[in-house]
């Protein structure tokens, strides 16, 4: 039986290999034992899933098995996305939840991932807990689960809802849809095979979506919103006319965007805009928390505006833990999940996707203007990330140079570090390395910000090499 390891965001693993029906059961009891603890388990738990191969049949088996130890459970009436189970767990008044996704892992993958009472990400304590229980569990413990998914059906136990109508509904109050349908703006969605799919024509009727039918295989590509894999849209964007592209990955929780010319706008900047469009339009205050990964946009911002900044580990769980806890303005890492003041604690992408298009239309400016505005404002910002799949033989190599302490990287004399997830290099004449271990895939990832492109490829190209 396969070891059960939540990294930063859920347990993931390979479909049949690891990610079977059984090891999700082993999660699913500890799940069920975990909220059946909680204040508010008499309302039971939520459960959603994505349009990955087999994961409304995995959601169902995880609804079976929680059902078995007597906790409610509402189980969405089809795929969602993420973000709307998110919502919905507070409406329910819910213990917590369960989303069966791999996010923007490849098809291979499927997950699981917990949420809490608040609408956000389980805190990192408590899905320490399940983990070590499901760890625990032998194929033994498994035997007790003996009532059917019909027969918890028929006896209440198990119910099903429509979350993407009650998710639809929410964003219809939070986002002025009327400011981006008198702005006429021409949107292009990329919904990427994914749980996001349909729902951003259901509010902009006149938005056209490309990869919008079921497709578990995600068409052959990885459902994460960068440019490495939106090279349609970038094209699709100018070709069309239109005014955005938005892209949000396998259950819809990041955000990517293209300007009107079919340039990428990275998570990078995408960040550092919402931050602009909230403080300086919508007015809204509050404290800035973004992950390690975030480059130094915020930062400057955040200092023209006198407002206090937290950098955090990757991983959105230690974002939400902030939010809920203290006044957040924004809170964010950098592979487009970001949490707004005002929403949920949670990463949203078709709620970002429609916040830009709110700040192109209240701003009248096109999104690359919009760029060009801020890069006017803090100065250029070039970013590049490189993932290179490894083994954990090579990663520990990797990791262990790195934590014998580096003087210099393509001729740049480094300043000081940032060790809290991973190793963060600061360069004495600006700039910023960081080279990591994923928490989801078996990569070392390598990211980099400069001032010019030519010193960005310069010192990953040294960094890969060393």
């Amino acid at each position: 039986m396969a070891k059960i390891k939540f990294g930063t965001d859920g347990w993931r693993g390979v479909i049949a290999q690891d990610y079977t029906f059984e090891n999700v059961s082993r999660v699913a009891l500890a799940t069920g034992r975990f909220y059946k603890r909680h204040k508010k388990s008499k309302n039971g738990v939520l459960i959603g899933y994505d349009t990955r191969f087999l994961s409304q049949e995995f959601a169902e088996r995880t609804a079976e098995v929680i059902a078995n130890t007597g906790l409610k459970v509402t189980l969405s009436d089809g795929y969602c996305p993420t973000p709307a189970l998110s919502l919905a767990i507070p409406k329910f008044d819910a213990a917590g939840g369960v989303v069966i996704t791999a996010s923007h892992n490849p098809a291979r993958y499927n997950g699981f991932k917990l949420k809490a009472d608040f609408g956000g990400p389980e805190e990192v304590e408590y899905v320490a807990r399940v983990e070590k229980e499901a760890n625990a569990l032998s194929k033994k413990s498994l035997e007790g689960i003996k009532k059917s998914f019909s027969d918890l059906s028929k006896k209440g136990l198990i119910t099903r809802s429509n979350l993407r109508q009650i998710y639809v509904d929410d964003l219809r109050k939070k986002i002025d849809i009327n400011a981006i349908k008198s702005a006429r703006l021409r949107i292009a969605h990329d919904a990427m095979y994914g749980a996001g799919q349909g729902i951003l024509r259901q509010l902009i009727e006149d938005a056209v979506v490309i990869h919008n039918e079921f497709n578990p295989s995600f068409g052959g590509e990885h459902p994460e919103p960068i440019a490495a894999h939106l090279g349609e849209l970038m094209k699709f964007v100018p070709q069309g006319n239109y005014n955005v592209g938005l892209a949000t990955d396998g259950d819809a929780d990041r955000i990517g965007a293209v300007d009107e010319h079919g340039n990428f706008v990275g998570p990078q900047e995408v960040y550092a805009l919402l931050l602009k469009y909230m403080y300086e339009t919508k007015g809204v205050r509050g404290e800035v928390v973004k992950t390690v990964s975030v480059g130094e946009m915020p930062d400057k911002l955040a200092k023209i505006y006198g407002l206090k900044l937290t950098e955090l580990p990757v991983g959105f769980k230690h974002v939400a833990s902030v939010m809920i806890s203290r006044d957040v303005l924004i809170g964010g890492e950098e592979s487009g999940g970001v949490g707004l003041k005002g929403h949920i604690p949670e990463r949203d992408g078709l709620f970002l996707g429609l916040t830009i298009c709110e700040m192109m239309a209240r701003r009248e400016r096109t999104l690359g203007e919009l760029v060009k505005e801020l890069f006017d404002q803090v100065g250029p910002h070039i970013y590049r990330r490189i993932d290179t799949r490894t083994t954990e033989q090579y990663k520990q190599k990797v990791l262990g140079k790195l934590k014998k302490g580096l003087k210099e990287v393509a001729g740049h004399k480094i300043d000081h570090v940032l060790t809290i997830d991973g190793y963060k290099y600061f360069f004495a004449d600006g700039g910023w390395m960081l080279v990591r271990a994923s928490g989801t895939e078996p990569l070392i990832r390598y990211y980099c910000e400069a001032d010019s492109k030519d010193k960005v490829d310069k010192i990953l190209e040294a960094v890969t090499n060393l």
